[in-house]
């Protein structure tokens, strides 16, 4: 595989990687607002899509293996350490806001995916499929006889199917109610008190 074909489907994946990057950025403008491990998780992400970035960049120039497979490992290198590093402090922040809650007596309230990362999760996957497709065509499909319409139209097709679905998901996650946390006749309310029936 030339190195024009390579940066090109490195490229392809790295663009469809922004329903991944452009929130962690936003995660990351946002500062004290988002909890630790959200920042440190948005770090190891920008970390990993930047290298990507790098390696297309240095493709397209023409630099040696040597001098892309440096800025790869680094960009892994970094994403993973610093997603290990979000986990651990995740485990932190969920193992503090249980005793919380058990000091209130009460029971936590489900944790609900929000809508946003169920677009971002199905859109990603359907992009990703896309990108691999387009690739895929690019590389084996004058061989095999496919026109150049045929793999565009494939790609195109398949991430509107995925955006399509993504959206439909996060409406779903919209629309559904939450459950209020409300205590009945003889049950604990937060703090000890017990409800009365009126």
């Amino acid at each position: 595989m030339s190195a024009a074909v390579l940066a090109l489907g490195t490229g392809a994946v790295t663009v469809s990687g922004c329903v991944w990057y452009v929130p962690a950025v936003a995660d990351l403008r946002a500062g004290a607002d988002r909890p630790v491990s959200r920042r440190l998780a948005a770090a190891g992400c920008v970390a990993g899509w930047s290298a990507a970035a790098a390696v297309t960049a240095l493709l397209l120039l023409g630099a040696p293996a040597g001098l892309v497979l440096g800025p790869a490992a680094a960009g892994a290198s970094a994403s993973v350490l610093l997603r290990v590093r979000a986990a651990l402090r995740l485990r932190r922040e969920r193992a503090e806001d249980a005793r919380c809650w058990s000091a209130l007596a009460a029971v936590p309230p489900p944790v609900r995916p929000v809508p946003q990362r169920v677009f971002v999760r199905r859109a990603a996957a359907g992009l990703l499929s896309a990108a691999g497709a387009a690739l895929a065509l690019l590389t084996w499909g004058p061989s095999a006889g496919a026109g150049g319409l045929f793999a565009l139209a494939v790609p195109a097709v398949l991430a509107g199917a995925a955006l399509a679905v993504a959206w439909a998901a996060a409406a779903r996650g919209r629309t559904a109610r939450d459950p209020v946390l409300t205590a009945g006749p003889g049950e604990v309310r937060p703090g000890g008190a017990r409800a009365r029936g009126q």
